[in-house]
Order: C-alpha cells, then sequence, then structure tokens
C-alpha cells in the first residue's frame, strides 16, 4: 500500500523470502488459488501517512484477517507505516494477525518465517515494475517537521544510503536490463547530511549517471528550504539526467508557510523557482499544493491562485489539508477551515491548472520528443517524455505505423494534445530496436 517507497521496501521483502524458499506471487493469480491454504501467507505493507490511506490499509487488513480466522491462509503479517505508528494499538484490535512489523524492523518477518536470516545485499530486491525503469530510494527518514506531516513521526530522523551502496544498486539493475532510475526520498536534498556533514545529493546523482547504461535519471521529492544549487549543475550539464524536478511548495503566502513550518518565505520561493528555471533551460517542474491550511482565508487562497497562474508549473498537483493526529498542526491549530470550502478551492486550483496543462502541451506540437515506451493499449504504444514520471505524470500515445517494444527508446513526432496526453508518431522510419523484446 501507498507511495514507492515502500515498493521498494516490498521488493526487497520479495526478494529475501525468495532467498529462504518462499516464492511470492501475486494476489488471485494462478499459483495463488492453485495453492493449497496451508501453504498460503499474506504481507501487507502498509500505508500510514494520511486518513484516506491508514483506512484503506485497515481495510486490506480486515480482508485478509477473514481469510484467516476461516483457515483459507496459513499466516497473516503486517508491515509497514501504518503498524509502526500504531505498534500497541493496533495488534488488541485484530487479532487474526499472526506478526506485526514496522518500518525497518521488517527483515524481521523473513528470519521469522524461515527460522533463518537471508543472504540478502542490502539493496537486492525482485523489480515487480516493468523491467526498464526502477524506483533507487537513497534514503529513509525526514528532518523537516513539517506543521502537517506525521512522516517524521513514522520513520524517525533522516538516514542517507552511503554513495557506494546505491551506485552498486544502480549496476545490479542496468544489468537486469533497466534503464530508466527514479531517484526517491521524503526529502531528496536533504541527501548526504547525516554521514557527509553536507548536502551531496549533487554527488549523488553524478555517481548514478557515471554508470553506463543508465539512461534517465528523475528526481522526486526535494524541499526548497536549503536547495543544494550545485545539484542544477548536474541537471544542466548531464544528458541522462532528466529535466525534470518534484519540488513540493505546498503554500506561497507567507502567514501559511510560517504555520506549515516550511522555513521559507514567498520571496524566497520566488528566487528559488527563477534560478531552477534560469540554469536549467527546458525544466519540467512538478510541485504539490495544499488548500485549506490553519490560517488560510480567501486573501492567501488567492495569493496560491495567482502563484499557479504566475509559475505555469509543468506538472502540479494539489490535495485538500486533513488533520493528522500528534502532529503539530493538530496540537496547535484548529481545523477551521470548513470541507466544503476546502474543496471548492481545490477544485479551482485544479481546473486552473488544467488549462495551464493544456497550454503547454499544445506548445509540443510539431516537436520530436525522445519517448520510452511503457506498453501497448489497443490502437497505440503507450510511452512517456524525460519531463513524464511513471503513474502520475502525462503520457504520449504512439500510432502503430511502426512495430515498437517495451523499454524501446523512440523519437516522437508530436502531432496533437490534451491536457495530460500527446499523441504523435514515430519520426524516423527505423528506429533502434529494444533490448526487451522478450518483454
Amino acid at each position: 500500500m501507498g507511495c514507492s517507497k515502500n515498493l521498494v521496501d516490498s521488493e526487497r521483502l520479495m526478494r529475501m523470502l525468495s532467498d529462504v524458499g518462499f516464492k511470492p506471487v501475486e494476489a488471485d493469480s494462478d499459483e495463488w488459488l492453485d495453492a493449497a491454504p496451508a501453504d498460503r501467507y499474506v504481507v501487507v505493507n502498509t500505508c500510514g501517512f494520511i486518513g484516506d490511506a491508514k483506512e484503506e490499509s485497515i481495510q486490506e487488513i480486515l480482508v485478509h484477517a477473514a481469510e484467516r480466522a476461516e483457515g483459507s491462509i496459513a499466516g497473516l503479517y503486517v508491515m509497514g507505516c501504518l503498524s509502526e505508528r500504531y505498534r500497541d494499538e493496533l495488534p488488541p484490535e485484530i487479532s487474526e494477525v499472526d506478526g506485526w512489523w514496522g518500518k525497518t524492523d521488517w527483515p524481521g518477518l523473513v528470519t521469522h518465517l524461515a527460522e533463518r536470516a537471508p543472504a540478502t545485499a542490502p539493496y537486492d530486491r525482485v523489480i515487480t515494475t516493468p523491467r526498464h525503469h526502477a524506483y533507487i530510494k537513497i534514503a529513509e527518514g525526514c528532518n523537516r517537521m513539517c506543521a502537517f506531516c506525521a512522516i517524521p513521526l513514522i520513520t524517525g530522523r533522516y538516514k542517507s544510503r552511503p554513495v557506494e551502496e546505491i551506485v552498486e544498486e544502480v549496476r545490479m539493475l542496468v544489468g537486469r536490463g533497466v534503464k530508466e532510475f527514479n531517484i526517491i526520498a521524503q526529502d531528496l536534498t536533504g541527501y548526504g547530511k547525516d554521514i557527509y556533514g553536507r548536502y551531496d545529493i549533487a554527488r549523488l546523482v553524478r555517481a548514478i549517471s557515471d554508470v553506463p547504461g543508465v539512461e534517465w535519471i528523475r528526481l522526486h521529492y526535494a524541499y526548497p528550504k536549503d536547495f543544494p544549487m550545485d545539484l542544477l549543475d548536474v541537471m544542466a550539464e548531464r544528458p541522462n539526467v532528466c529535466k525534470y524536478l518534484d519540488i513540493a511548495l505546498q503554500h506561497i503566502a507567507d502567514p501559511v508557510l510560517a504555520n506549515m513550518r516550511r522555513h521559507i518565505t514567498a520571496a524566497e520561493t520566488r528566487e528559488l523557482l527563477a534560478e531552477i528555471r534560469r540554469r536549467v533551460p527546458g525544466i519540467h517542474l512538478r510541485t504539490t499544493l495544499m488548500v485549506g491550511f490553519p490560517g488560510e482565508g480567501e486573501a492567501e487562497f488567492d495569493k496560491l491562485f495567482d502563484f499557479v497562474e504566475e509559475q505555469r508549473f509543468e506538472r502540479m498537483g494539489a490535495f485538500a489539508y486533513c488533520e493528522e493526529e500528534d502532529t503539530y498542526a493538530a496540537r496547535h491549530f484548529e481545523d477551521a477551515v470548513p470541507p466544503e470550502v476546502k474543496q471548492a478551492r481545490l477544485d479551482r486550483l485544479m481546473e486552473l491548472q488544467e488549462e495551464i496543462s493544456d497550454l503547454l502541451q499544445q506548445q509540443k506540437v510539431g516537436t520530436t520528443q525522445r519517448v520510452i515506451i511503457d506498453r501497448e493499449d489497443g490502437d497505440y504504444y503507450v510511452g512517456r517524455t524525460q519531463f513524464d514520471s511513471p503513474e502520475v505524470d502525462p503520457e504520449v500515445l504512439v500510432s502503430k505505423e511502426v512495430p515498437l517494444t517495451r523499454g524501446q527508446f523512440v523519437d516522437v513526432l508530436i502531432t496533437s494534445a490534451m491536457p495530460f496526453e500527446l499523441i504523435g508518431r514515430v519520426a524516423d522510419a527505423n528506429p533502434q530496436p529494444s533490448d526487451d523484446a522478450d518483454q
């Protein structure tokens, strides 16, 4: 359940389980359905970030708790953020669960099941994404302590992985056919300070880009305060570092930013965005914004609305504030903005962004974009440009005049556009074949 960081943990767990004699399979697959109940074990990797995610995780656990009670599975185990956050509260409530593990001690689940520890490299894992792209988690935890966020309560302080270990993981994945690497952490730009005494994300990205076979590197979840500007030099200089940056800004009105404990002002935010665009021409910025946080009146929301109109973000998501227990905001502020007002503001903001996205997408018509093919869907191949992260960003629909395969890079002439999709055809009549034709 939850984010791509959890996905990486699940992939590592699958490798460890394989190494000690278990066979991870997809739920409802033929292998699962054909197995005897005594051979079936369920592991739920939970999310505990916001209310909806917690509820979804609880419901998933309850589905399998019913299976455990009726004897159709031999064991039920829970790990991840929700069980980390509610270690004391959950076990008495759901007695059908055979074992609970948290966000960092979950390898103990493997030892528990197999009665021996797996001999697995700390970065080895099964890839569950399409083989040509993977997520690389470079750190765990967060030191920022934003008022609204429960993540530090779950994951603890920031813990970077060593550069050498990450690069070795990338080399291993290149050997398995991965070409595109999405670099993730709760706070990407905080990388390295805890183990190297300095923000060192630029050195890490440069080292990854040096690995032969790495075609695309995409950066997710940067933080605006103390942004390491040397990262921009790497992005500008290295052709395999995508001109894409995911940087959550949350708001622009100074009173709201202060209440959020973001430690940055509106003026500093605008200066940073201008410098990023100046030093990395053509960059596409993805951001996340929040409406309805305590202190946001109509005047503050108007500033946020005007900011989006002014900045014309290539990619933007937004959500309404939801109070999370034990956070600074829950302890110090009243959640005073009515739900219907939050929703109305959210709708206005997303309608504006759709208009902006449509205009920016239309500007790509007539251009040629390098596209990686993800899948085939009806009359089209479906792929993405360097400006599009898997699952969250627009896609490119490529007509089938030329046979293509998953994982193939191809130049595509964009012939039309919609707010969240581009349509095109192969620009080169003889594109290079992919080495992933077996997929």
